[in-house]
């Protein structure tokens, strides 16, 4: 079965599509810095590099779904959170437009928890029901993909449509127990002896033993500092943010001391055991093989691609959880359309969605 990815990033949400059986012919990516980095680790898919401002349906191949992670920066909590009134924010309809003109069988959609705001109930509300207009059965929710075998707290909404003709709603896999979900050691235990640090505190280090395996050297800011930034070697990571700076601490440090109110101080005498994942470290927490090689000039070009993806484990489930549903329809005519109806995970009655 064929898709489409919208958005592609450095290929989390693609290579996790891919491990579940999906074909990717095709993929749309604007930002420059990684295109290098994608066609690297996915030769047989074309990158169209045109803004999804300029791609048109005749463009893309036949596919039997669409997917794609629309900008989140727009919907951020650490943002300024405008949502659809900033031009990043609008891309949701360019996507939605796409859609209109293919109809696959499905889409899907990854975007932020901040998207859930109130103050951008009016633009979701929106959003959502544009996708039902145009055919589909419309679920939504909140996943924490460290229930899903990645080792990292990481809420992301996902809505996902599937075309009334096949008279179902998607619903996310079931959760790992607790006693089964991930963590830092499962993870990254096996590096700890190899990280290097970047050449001139950011630039990429060309003495690797493990491609990536290097962490930006630069200070602490008094925001950085003001909460805690070590989860312990049996806790999941924090989440993996969209640059250097801003990345967790390794867990072989003490977790920082609260000095007072938004301040914290690292532990006197193990000064020398705080530093940020690596690159590579931050691509295993969110799931990426380490056959997976990122390309860039400066770390921090490798902490934005891996912080902007989606964990490859946590698309993995979710693509398998499409291919159960969809798999009996792709190669049959549909279903009489029964229902349309805009409804969350939670509204589940005897394997139906009913309205609250």
């Amino acid at each position: 079965m064929k898709i489409a990815s919208f958005f592609a990033g450095a290929g989390g949400l693609d290579l996790g599509f891919h491990q579940a059986g999906f074909e990717i012919p095709w993929a749309n990516e604007y930002d420059k810095a990684i295109w290098s980095t994608y066609e690297r680790n996915a030769p047989k898919t074309f990158l169209d590099r045109r803004s999804i401002v300029d791609v048109q349906g005749s463009d893309i191949p036949n596919v039997v779904g669409m997917i794609g992670g629309p900008p989140c920066q727009s919907w951020s909590e650490a943002g300024a959170a405008r949502g659809i009134e900033d031009h990043r924010g609008q891309l949701f309809f360019e996507y939605l437009r796409l859609i209109e003109e293919k109809q696959p069988h499905f889409f899907l959609a990854e975007n932020v928890s901040g998207i859930l705001f109130s103050r951008h109930n009016a633009a979701l509300d929106q959003i959502l029901g544009n996708f039902c207009e145009l055919g589909y059965n419309v679920s939504f929710g909140l996943l924490n993909a460290n229930h899903y075998g990645v080792p990292q707290d990481r809420e992301r909404v996902i809505i996902v449509g599937y075309r009334t003709q096949l008279n179902k709603f998607f619903l996310p896999p079931m959760p790992d127990p607790d006693s089964e979900r991930v963590v830092l050691r499962d993870a990254i235990s096996d590096l700890i002896n190899t990280a290097q640090p970047a050449k001139n505190d950011s630039h990429a280090n060309d003495n690797l033993v493990i491609p990536n395996h290097e962490y930006l050297v630069s200070g602490f800011s008094s925001m950085y500092m003001s909460r805690n930034r070590v989860r312990s070697w049996d806790e999941p990571s924090f989440t993996i943010q969209a640059g250097g700076r801003h990345a967790p601490l390794h867990p072989q440090a003490p977790k920082m001391v609260l000095v007072e109110k938004d301040k914290r101080e690292f532990v006197s005498g193990s000064e020398h055991l705080y530093r940020r994942l690596t690159v590579r470290e931050a691509a295993r927490i969110q799931t990426f093989p380490d056959e997976f090689i990122f390309e860039y000039k400066n770390v921090n070009d490798g902490y934005k691609m891996i912080g902007n993806a989606v964990p490859v484990e946590f698309a993995r489930r979710l693509a398998m959880q499409i291919v159960q549903d969809i798999e009996p329809y792709s190669n049959t005519q549909f279903q009489k359309v029964i229902s349309g109806e805009l409804l969350t995970f939670e509204e589940v009655t005897n394997g139906r969605l009913i309205a609250s």
